[in-house]
């Protein structure tokens, strides 16, 4: 059923629902003439009409096909709806400062609020708060409270342009600019001149937000891109800067974005690497038209090489590998390059056979040997390779290089930008050429720096190394790059995602500090992540309070003294408690010490061993001394058998040089020691974590749970998250 208009009152608009059609790409007129404190009103084209706010945002999400903006699944609608509930709290001003406190806590930990893109309840928060007008502009200037709130308000104004208009249009100073009606007629007047070829492309989609560039040549909703890994490996940060600038743009323009596996290398290729990408593209909150293979083109691009080959535009070339790359270096023709059509088609059968002769061929293309690029001297086009391909098996004893298969399928597939890290910039000229002699249309080449960090190899062969010998524990390692690995180590996603777009779609090289990206990660999980406390369990020392508690008794204590949504605790008071041995050794007799979420205490005597290393601490409670006084602020366990065993690991970088050459050596530059576990004693509630759930142990740094509690001899595996501040932990 197709709206006809967008009825309303000038006076209050439904600001919600014209920016949902409009990130929607859904067509509206609108017409602010009903009187004041009517509702606003969905007039069809058939007499038939819709009435309510919410009701008409619903709509809009659910006729919306251009985009998961009412959840991509049953779960995230009902989520959707349940915050959508939630927002008209914000219209009441008793109410306005805990609701902004509730979602500012939210959105600490959520880039969104529902899923990895953006929602209608999203659009209604974005409104409900545009709408406040001075209250929430004087807000945004302070940054002072809020700032995660302000932080996802402004993402969401820069990032979409018609949130921008909107401002504009309808949410002006008191006294300054045009009533709504007036501002609304020029908006209007604008967008007809924009939908007739009078505006700009790039107008459209312009902002404030380095990352927020134009891809050139393209049109709303007539984009496609795809992301074309080979499955060779797991997908790693540099793969996810990639992944997301494609899912960026698709967003952006209202396009497509295809899943392409450049599956031609069967040596390097398998199942396992598929299924891992798909995950990891799953965990990046990508959301994808459709999963195709390079391989579904096999026959189309044999029949291409064979059609260059008649056309004496590739010929096949028998020479040695040495002596071929020898003479493009040299800009020599190759003694082939001049071979008679009759004899390339020949070779080209012995190739697709198989064959002792057909091995020791390669199908070159003919461009130009002379050409300063060295991507331009007759490029490898086909070569040989026996071993089954992990899809189609033995069916084909020939493959296509990525410099040939890439031009064809990213054409015929009706790819209108593909992104390519810098990297290739030399080949681009290479791509125009392969795209133009096999008459297809020309598709538009758009580059980005590839995302380089520091004490890191993104080699997927040099990766591929360290599995293969043993020195990590598979692909998803804490020590590796990987996306899968990264997770593991406890980085969230929305940092990944964040740390990614800052860098934007720039073409400067860049060499980035992991530093930055753990703090932007500290940054989300520290104002909800529940805190703990642990003690080392070999050099943990005994502090006997003479006056405490005869019988131990516990406490319910919250598990984040400033956010409630990380639940409670029980903790436990007893005469005797552990604290950690060089706490000890930092006690004076007499000092007067605090004993965390309990009160003061004053060390009265020190018990050392012949060595001199205290053995026993013992001391008396002072719970009315100032905790204002004291220098020591002291974490303890208490002494009962409900202790569970932990294993800390703390990682350390693979490789001790900074920034790793392309084709140098890595294993002269192999860090000796990447990894080092200490055995702990932890509270009781620490049996309750989950997999996956990151903590704060008191003094000692954040971790991850990588396996949880189990049974009472098997420690709980904590891995240690980097938080910013440190270059390394184990040197």
């Amino acid at each position: 059923m197709e709206i006809d208009k967008l009825l309303f009152p000038a006076d209050n608009p439904p600001l919600s629902v014209i920016a949902a059609a409009k990130i929607s790409g859904i067509s509206l007129s609108l017409d602010p003439s009903l009187p004041s404190g009517s509702v606003p009103q969905f007039l069809f084209s058939d007499g038939s009409m819709l009435r309510g706010t919410s009701v008409l945002l619903r709509y809009v999400g659910r006729v919306a096909t251009n985009r998961t903006i009412y959840g991509k699944n049953l779960l995230q609608t009902g989520q959707i709806d349940q915050m959508l509930d939630c927002v008209p709290i914000l219209d009441k001003g008793s109410e306005f400062e805990s609701g902004c406190n509730y979602l500012d806590t939210y959105l600490s930990a959520n880039t969104f609020l529902v899923g990895y893109d953006v929602s209608i309840a999203d659009i209604a928060l974005w409104a409900a708060l545009a709408g406040t007008g001075p209250r929430w502009e004087s807000l945004i200037k302070s940054n002072k409270k809020y700032r995660n709130l302000v932080r996802w308000y402004n993402s969401l104004t820069s990032e979409f342009s018609a949130l921008s208009e909107i401002l504009q249009a309808y949410v002006g100073k008191k006294g300054q600019g045009k009533p709504a009606s007036a501002k609304l007629k020029d908006q209007e007047s604008r967008n007809e001149s924009k939908s007739t070829g009078g505006g700009d492309i790039n107008e459209k989609v312009k902002t404030s937000n380095q990352s927020e560039i134009d891809l050139p040549h393209a049109e709303i909703g007539k984009v496609c891109l795809r992301f074309a890994p080979e499955p060779s490996g797991y997908l790693h940060i540099g793969h996810s800067k990639a992944a997301l600038l494609n899912k960026y743009f698709a967003e952006r323009y209202k396009g497509r974005l295809i899943v392409r596996f450049d599956d031609t290398n069967p040596a390097k290729e398998s199942t396992e690497f598929v299924d891992n990408i798909l995950k990891d593209i799953e965990t990046l909150g990508i959301v994808y038209d459709k999963v195709t293979y390079t391989s579904d083109f096999f026959p189309e691009l044999m029949e291409m090489a064979e059609n260059l080959i008649r056309q004496g535009k590739a010929y096949v070339d028998d020479s040695p590998r040495e002596q071929m790359q020898y003479e493009r270096g040299e800009g020599i023709e190759s003694k082939c390059r001049n071979n008679s059509v009759e004899t390339n088609l020949e070779l080209w059968k012995e190739m697709i056979a198989g064959s002792e002769r057909g091995l020791m061929c390669c199908v070159r293309g003919k461009l130009d040997m002379q050409d300063p690029n060295k991507s331009l001297r007759d490029p490898v086009y086909y070569r040989c390779n026996p071993m089954p391909h992990h899809r189609i098996g033995s069916k084909y004893k020939v493959y296509p290089t990525y410099d040939f298969a890439c031009p064809f399928v990213d054409s015929v597939e009706g790819i209108t930008h593909a992104l390519r890290s810098s990297e290739y910039h030399d080949r681009n000229a290479q791509y125009d050429w392969i795209q133009k002699d096999m008459g297809l249309r020309k598709v538009h080449l758009y580059e980005f720096s590839r995302l380089n960090m520091v004490y890191t190899l993104l080699s997927k062969r040099k990766l591929l190394w360290f599995v293969q010998h043993g020195k990590v524990d598979g692909w998803d390692d804490p020590r590796f790059p990987t996306v899968q690995g990264i997770v593991r180590r406890g980085l969230k996603i929305e940092a990944l995602i964040q740390f990614i777009l800052e860098q934007g779609a720039s073409k400067n090289l860049n060499l980035m500090e992991w530093d930055k990206l753990w703090s932007i990660n500290k940054k989300i999980f520290d104002p909800v992540c529940a805190r703990h406390t642990a003690v080392t369990e070999e050099s943990r020392v005994m502090v006997t309070l003479t006056d405490g508690p005869e019988q131990p008794f516990a406490r319910i204590i919250p598990r984040h003294k400033k956010y409630e949504g990380a639940g409670e605790k029980c903790t436990t008071f007893t005469k005797n408690i552990w604290i950690d041995h060089a706490d000890a050794e930092a006690i004076s007799v007499n000092e007067e010490v605090t004993l965390m979420d309990w009160g003061n205490a004053i060390i009265k005597e020190i018990k050392k061993d012949d060595a001199g290393k205290v053995t026993q601490l013992i001391g008396v409670l002072n719970l009315d001394g100032s905790v204002k006084t004291t220098k020591l602020k002291l974490t303890w366990l208490p002494e009962i058998d409900e202790l569970v065993k932990l294993q800390l690991v703390e990682f350390d970088y693979l490789i001790t040089k900074k920034k790793a050459d392309g084709d140098e050596d890595f294993l002269g530059v192999l860090n000796p020691v990447t990894k080092k576990e200490t055995l702990a004693i932890g509270d009781a509630n620490l049996r309750n974590l989950k997999h996956g759930e990151v903590i704060q142990l008191e003094r000692k740094g954040y971790f991850r749970c990588d396996v949880p509690f189990v049974r009472r001899s098997k420690p709980i595996v904590l891995f240690a998250i980097p938080d910013g501040r440190q270059q390394s932990v184990l040197r």
